[in-house]
């Protein structure tokens, strides 16, 4: 057997690198990644508005869904495949407070959305965030005092959220905060009240990014932070040993699977990660990064499909697992059309 590492290949004329491209056929053949509709998970937005669906214009082709516009949307993702929806709320101003108590409401609007989705979906797994900034009038992850966000007392009421969540029906819990110790105090509660099959995916490296615009947008939380930002608790984009390390943690405290967020920025993170600890690794194909596509799309500037596509393979060519991707439901779709 020839040893890869001191195999010479046959030069030109012998070797024609073009042969394995000739053909459609044959390029799909020899392709060392492939994007599926198991690679796929959608994030939604639901709101409690009267219209069934409000166009985001910062997220082209994205709306915030009444619930009942949400399971109709979720009968879609099911038949096209898509194992896994993401669920986010957007929590009306009135229900805001400085401690998210909102959060802990057992009848709040992520609860409902939920336990609607369980009653009337045949099998799609539901995952929730749990984090305090859809829910706090400062529009932080945790609790905030004195203009610092308190770590320790944050760690109660996000175990808390979780519970709330899961006792709702939500299968997977996303902790997005990166508050430190989050996810083994999640999984002390979630255990204790037998939980125990209720799975984790931590946003083990959440950097603070200037690519969450958009999304700031779609829930409603980019006018409470202002000008604020969440450097002090998400990571610096310049650091990816550190990504390591928050890894590490998150797994000893009982993570199932990881994230990387942003996403196509973040591609040697994801790379790192993956082939460090060879755990399920989950990548997020954030708001920004959706947005810059649709928008040079809309202006004619690139093939937008074609793009996208792109951008799933190069998450799969890192070593990403799935992605959380707006344009789940048109991969999906274009998929399942190349299939037929």
């Amino acid at each position: 057997m020839t040893n890869s590492n001191n195999f010479s290949p046959p030069s030109y004329p012998t070797t024609r690198m073009r042969r394995n491209r000739l053909n459609d056929w044959n390029r799909r053949l020899v392709a060392e990644h492939t994007l599926g509709t198991d690679d796929l998970i959608w994030p939604v937005f639901v709101h409690d508005r009267e219209v069934p669906r409000e166009p985001i214009p910062s997220l082209p082709g994205v709306s915030r869904l009444s619930i009942e516009a949400l399971l109709e949307d979720v009968v879609k993702a099911e038949e096209l495949g898509i194992p896994l929806i993401a669920i986010f709320p957007v929590i009306e101003d009135s229900l805001k407070s400085p401690n998210g108590d909102e959060a802990l409401n057992p009848d709040n609007l992520i609860c409902r959305a939920v336990r609607a989705v369980k009653a009337t979906s045949s099998g799609i797994g539901i995952m929730t965030d749990v984090a305090l900034d859809p829910f706090t009038t400062h529009g932080h992850d945790g609790l905030l005092e004195n203009g610092h966000i308190e770590n320790d007392p944050t760690l109660e009421v996000l175990a808390q959220q979780a519970l709330n969540q899961a006792r709702a029906g939500c299968d997977i819990i996303a902790p997005s905060d990166m508050m430190d110790g989050r996810v083994g105090k999640i999984r002390e509660t979630l255990d204790s009240e037998n939980f125990e099959n209720t799975r984790i995916l931590a946003y083990a490296a959440k950097y603070a990014s200037s690519l969450y615009g958009p999304f700031r947008d779609a829930v409603g939380s980019a006018p409470n932070l202002g000008s604020g930002d969440k450097k002090t608790y998400q990571m610096n984009p310049a650091n990816t040993d550190e990504a390591l390390r928050e890894v590490a943690l998150d797994i000893n405290e009982g993570a199932d699977m990881v994230m990387i967020k942003p996403g196509l920025f973040y591609l040697d993170v994801v790379h790192r990660i993956k082939t460090t600890f060879k755990m399920p690794t989950f990548v997020y194909q954030v708001s920004g990064e959706y947005a810059m596509i649709k928008a040079a799309s809309d202006k004619g500037w690139l093939d937008g499909k074609s793009i996208m596509h792109e951008a799933m393979l190069s998450f799969k060519r890192a070593g990403a697992d799935a992605i959380l991707t707006y344009a789940a439901l048109e991969i999906a779709a274009k998929i399942r059309a190349q299939e037929k």
